[in-house]
C-alpha cells in the first residue's frame, strides 16, 4: 500500500513538473526580449568604464542609443578614445568622429603652506564627510580638502594627494569625469590637451579682502586679468575669475598681471 502511494505521488509530481516546464517554455517565448545584436557589437568596442562621460547611463546606454539611431556621434567615449570611435563607425557604416583629448585638472592651490586652517578635523577621512563640518578644516570653504574622494573614484590611478591638495596626472587621465562628479567642492574641471591654456587655479567666491585672509594663492577678483586678455576669454563670476578655454589663446597676459599668481599657463601634456 505504501509503495503504491509513493509511486502515485512521484507520478503526480512528475506531471506537475512537466506542465510547469511547458508553461515556462511558452512564457519564455512570449515574453522574450529581442537581442539587439548591433548594440552588443558596439558594446564590445567600449571600455566598460560605465562612467557616463558620454552623456548616457553607461556603456550599455550609449551602445543602445547608437544602435537605435538616437545618436550618430561615435566620439562620445573619452576613455575609449579614437580607437573606440573608429571601431564603432565601422559597425554603423558612418564616418568616425574625433575624440577631443581632454584631461581633468584640480582648480585649487590650497596647499598647507598657503591655506589657513580653522579647525582640526578628526573624523572619517572623506572630503564629503569633512565638508559637513563647517565646510571643512580650511578657512577657505571652497578649497580642496585633500582626503581623496576623487582618488578613490579614479579607476586609472591618475590622482594623488600632494601637500593636502589633489593632483591629476594627465598622462594617466582618461577623461571619464568620475572625479568631477565625486568632488564635493566642484573643483575639478576638464581641460583640452592639445595646446596651452590659461587656468584660474582657484574657485574662491569670497570678496578679495576675505580671500587674502583665507589663502595666499586665492583669486581676489581684481579684474586685471579681464582687462589684460586680448581674446576676451576671462570673466568674473562672484569675485573669482574664470577662463573660457574655447576663446583662450594661451598668450599669457593674464598670468603676467595676476597679483596673487592665481592664474597659470597650463600645458597639461607636460604636468
Amino acid at each position: 500500500m505504501n509503495t503504491q502511494l509513493i509511486i502515485t505521488a512521484v507520478v503526480i509530481l512528475a506531471v506537475i513538473g512537466a506542465i510547469a516546464a511547458l508553461v515556462l517554455a511558452i512564457a519564455s517565448k512570449i515574453f522574450a526580449v529581442p537581442v539587439d545584436e548591433k548594440a552588443e557589437k558596439i558594446r564590445e568596442c567600449l571600455p566598460g568604464a560605465n562612467c557616463g562621460a558620454c552623456g548616457y547611463s553607461g556603456c550599455d546606454g550609449y551602445a543602445s542609443a547608437l544602435s537605435k539611431g538616437e545618436t550618430d556621434n561615435t566620439a562620445l567615449c573619452n576613455p575609449g578614445g579614437n580607437e573606440a570611435a573608429k571601431a564603432i563607425s565601422e559597425i554603423l557604416g558612418v564616418e568616425a568622429g574625433e575624440v577631443k583629448p581632454m584631461a581633468a585638472v584640480v582648480l585649487c592651490r590650497g596647499f598647507k603652506s598657503n591655506a589657513v586652517e580653522k579647525l582640526i578635523y578628526d573624523g572619517y577621512m572623506s572630503c564629503r564627510m569633512a565638508a559637513q563640518v563647517f565646510g571643512g578644516p580650511k578657512e577657505c570653504i571652497y578649497g580642496c580638502l585633500g582626503y581623496g574622494d576623487c582618488l578613490n573614484a579614479c579607476e586609472y590611478g591618475a590622482i594623488s594627494i600632494c601637500n593636502g591638495v589633489a593632483r591629476i596626472n594627465p598622462a594617466a587621465c582618461k577623461a571619464c569625469k568620475m572625479c568631477v562628479k565625486t568632488c564635493p567642492k566642484n573643483l575639478i574641471e576638464m581641460m583640452p590637451l592639445e595646446e596651452v591654456k590659461a587656468a584660474v587655479i582657484c574657485k574662491n567666491h569670497d570678496k578679495g579682502a576675505t580671500t587674502r585672509k583665507e589663502c595666499t594663492a586665492g583669486c581676489i577678483g581684481c579684474m586685471k586679468c579681464v582687462k589684460a586678455c586680448p581674446a576676451e576669454a576671462i570673466t568674473i563670476d562672484r569675485f573669482c575669475a574664470k577662463v573660457d578655454y574655447d576663446k583662450c589663446a594661451g598668450c599669457g597676459e593674464c598670468h603676467s598681471v595676476c597679483p596673487v599668481g592665481a592664474i597659470d599657463l597650463v600645458d597639461i601634456r607636460r604636468m
